[in-house]
């Protein structure tokens, strides 16, 4: 107990030195475009649908759905599953299906449209995850709503929603009539651009069935999904992790049964998972396992010449598997509050589209598995991106990724930990001082970190910035400098400056909301620029992100 109170409130211990870090160099050639920049940071998605109309609910969708200068999309668990919509941790419900005295399908969309329109009014879309099983369908129904709580076995979890249709038939209509629904409520042409994934992690419990059940539950889905609209993007399977064999095996005889099969397939989807843990008092993360499972998953894609071309969505991709494990109840999570997460997003980002360019496979998108849990304590340790209204560091990494477009440009750091030490052993020695840079035709955009595994103390990266490429003649540039680290852009830190209120009064709430936003280091200046490049010298603390945008 001891050592979670000291992992929650950031009090980390460590029998090592914070040495000077020697000078890191980062050039930028804004005139070697690697192409069109690839933003794959606006994908989120969560486990309670029920929480996606709350107060806080919808305030954090419209925040998502404007942090970014591409469509955001959304998905979530449980959106067919029978219950009255009150939310839970790891549960919620739509009641989008029952039958009456005789059997006949009974159809109601009005909790499941909620959701929907949130998401739509705000700006978003749907990522559409087709599941889980409603009670009337399920093969198995009793038990079948869980009540879990952080800290509870997953024993009784896995239940009557878990389970395969008692009829594919009607699971298929289901589908079908649900489709049709949606266009005929927002329009073919407002559903076209919506994803509709099958399932979610059928490679373990989410699924008390077969391999080939599952295959038989997608084909049913997928073809609903046609038939209600052939334009429709259906996909699948959302399987965990690839780098557990177990999970391999899955994603590879899905693939291979849709290739035989001629079974409509759109884009691709597993999960690629972290894996922190307590080492002699301090969380220590798991990028390298993150890193694998999306190497792994993409090699298996690549392994299919007719779907290596197809997207990629990782469906899930996060620093573990558990969103509401609350950190007081798992140490291991105690990164959730402050910059480490942010930074440890930033780091596997590049990482995710360094590794499709590697394996020439098509990346379009890591889905964040992080939200909100409404009327819970205030940094709570939950894996959210907002706690009761608040925004959290992380949140401001999307603001920063959303600035990042037109062509990706050249930047090498001489302080980049290689991509493949990242993938046999993470970030142990060195940090990881790197960057990743855009451009358009009148700005330039870098976003850099100071990645760590390890969460202790260490020192601030002295960096030099060059960036060169510039536009011939051009004598000036106006510099915008954007920070994520202790003090900034940190609601955590000015809660705890605060004394940690249990319930801040409206003034505090204001600072606390103030804090949350994304923050300039400094005030906007105009720097000078002299044959096509200019410098620019920066401190970088550990674990903490800058956006450097040049703007002419």
């Amino acid at each position: 107990m001891r050592l979670a109170f000291l992992l929650f409130n950031g009090l980390f211990l460590t029998g090592t030195l914070a040495f000077a870090q020697g000078p890191v160099s980062i050039q930028v050639n804004a005139a070697e475009s690697l192409g069109p920049f690839q933003p794959v940071t606006g994908y989120f998605g969560y486990d309670e649908p029920n929480y996606t109309y709350t107060r806080n609910g919808e305030k954090l969708v419209r925040e998502l759905a404007a942090s970014q200068s591409t469509p955001v999309y959304f998905r979530t668990h449980f959106m067919l599953t029978t219950g009255d919509g009150t939310p839970g941790f790891k549960f919620g419900s739509t009641n989008a299906y029952t039958e009456d005295a005789n059997g006949r399908p009974v159809y109601d969309w009005t909790i499941a449209d909620r959701i929907l329109d949130t998401y739509l009014k705000a700006g978003a879309k749907p990522f559409v995850e087709i599941g889980f099983m409603p009670e009337a369908l399920s093969r198995k129904p009793r038990p079948y709503t869980p009540h879990w709580n952080p800290g509870d076995k997953f024993d009784q979890y896995y239940i009557g929603w878990a389970y395969p249709p008692k009829d594919y038939a009607k699971w298929g209509e289901l589908v079908y009539q649900w489709v049709r629904h949606a266009v005929g409520k927002y329009g073919r042409a407002e559903v076209e651009s919506w994803y509709w994934e099958v399932w979610n992690e059928p490679d373990i419990s989410y699924w008390q069935g077969t391999p080939e059940e599952y295959n038989q539950l997608y084909d049913s889905a997928a073809a609903a999904v046609k038939r209600a609209l052939p334009t429709a993007k259906v996909g699948g399977p959302a399987t965990t992790g690839p780098a557990s064999e177990k999970a391999a095996a899955f994603l590879r005889q899905f693939l291979e049964h849709c290739d035989k099969a001629g079974t409509p397939l759109d884009f691709i989807t597993y999960h690629a998972k972290g894996r922190p843990s307590v080492v002699d008092g301090h969380v220590r993360m798991g990028i390298a396992k993150n890193a694998e499972d999306v190497d792994r998953g993409y090699q298996i894609v690549a392994s299919f010449p007719k779907f290596r071309n197809l997207p990629i969505v990782l469906s899930e991709s996060d620093p573990e598997g558990c969103a509401a494990c609350s950190a007081r109840v798992y140490p291991q999570n105690a990164y959730r509050n402050g910059p480490l997460y942010a930074s440890y997003t930033a780091a596997m980002m590049k990482n995710i589209v360094d590794l499709a360019r590697r394996e020439k496979t098509n990346i379009a998108g890591m889905l964040t598995w992080a939200f909100e849990f409404e009327d819970q304590p205030w940094f709570d340790g939950l894996r959210t991106l907002a706690t009761n209204g608040v925004d959290k560091p992380v949140l401001n990494l999307f603001r920063m990724t959303g600035m990042l477009r037109g062509d990706r440009v050249s930047a090498e750091s001489s302080g980049a930990v290689p991509l493949a030490q990242i993938l046999q052993s993470g970030v142990r020695g060195n940090p990881d001082v790197d960057a990743l840079a855009t451009r358009t035709d009148r700005e330039i955009s870098v976003l850099l970190w100071n990645y760590h595994d390890d969460d202790v103390p260490g020192p601030a990266a002295p960096v030099q910035l060059n960036i060169n490429g510039l536009p011939p003649g051009l004598t000036r540039v106006e510099v915008l400098h954007y920070r994520i680290d202790e003090t900034h852009s940190n609601a955590w830190t000015a809660w705890k400056s605060m004394g940690s209120p249990a319930h801040p009064d409206a003034a505090q709430y204001a600072l606390l909301e103030a804090a949350g936003q994304l923050q300039l280091l400094e005030s906007p200046r105009f720097a000078g620029a002299k044959s096509g490049g200019i410098t620019l010298d920066l401190t970088l603390p550990r674990q903490a992100v800058s956006l450097v945008r040049l703007q002419w």
